[in-house]
């Protein structure tokens, strides 16, 4: 996930441990990062947001809710989330490598979805190249996380102003999915990715999650 107001790039450049019960007094003084001001971001802020994530179905679903988001709001996708999962059959790669020009069809019918032929026929092909990662690397967890060392990343920002839409890291990855013909998976898309399954933590200092998901006390 990545603000609203940053730029996406868009077509060709290119489980979830328990939520705590939260109370109105959390949902009003808690600090967060000041993306997440209404549901179901906070929640999804305060529970998925920068938790490092191995499971390589969870790993698949958010490189695809990352490239759908592309020109729209990160707040439209969630709410179409559990949409999707019925849509793509949770997320499966194996079913959905195997969708033929019906399928396609099915989803442009789709109102829960984000109905674009581009990202659409894109999560069928990603299907397919993840397969082949998988195939190659034993997992999709084990080759996206050695673009990090194996390990998160751990920032120390004050604002979303420091925040950046793109690393090295994030470059690297693009270049490398982007050999092996995945779709929507230019820098920035890879950088919001690296953001939502933890690879990086880029919750702002002021914000809880920040110490809770390991970040050092030190300011950048």
């Amino acid at each position: 996930m990545v603000a609203d107001n940053r730029e996406r790039e868009a077509e060709p450049e290119p489980v979830i441990a328990c939520a705590r019960r939260q109370s109105a007094f959390d949902l009003v003084i808690m600090p967060r990062c000041p993306w997440a001001t209404v549901e179901p971001a906070i929640t999804y802020h305060d529970v998925e947001w920068g938790v490092p994530v191995h499971d390589d179905r969870l790993l698949f679903e958010f490189l695809i809710l990352e490239g759908a988001q592309a020109g729209l709001s990160w707040n439209t996708i969630l709410k179409k989330r559990k949409n999707y999962r019925k849509a793509f059959h949770g997320f499966r790669p194996e079913k959905i490598a195997l969708y033929s020009t019906r399928d396609v069809q099915r989803l442009l019918r789709d109102a829960g979805i984000v109905r674009n032929r581009l990202k659409i026929t894109a999560t069928i092909e990603n299907a397919k190249r993840f397969l082949a990662v998988r195939e190659e690397f034993g997992t999709f967890d084990a080759y996206l996380w050695s673009f990090v060392g194996g390990k998160p990343i751990q920032n120390c920002w004050r604002s979303m102003a420091d925040v950046p839409v793109r690393t090295a890291e994030s470059d690297t990855m693009s270049r490398d999915l982007l050999g092996r013909r995945f779709k929507f998976v230019g820098s920035t898309i890879c950088y919001a990715f690296m953001q939502a399954i933890g690879m990086v933590n880029d919750h702002l200092v002021i914000c809880p999650r920040h110490a809770e998901l390991g970040g050092p006390r030190r300011l950048n």
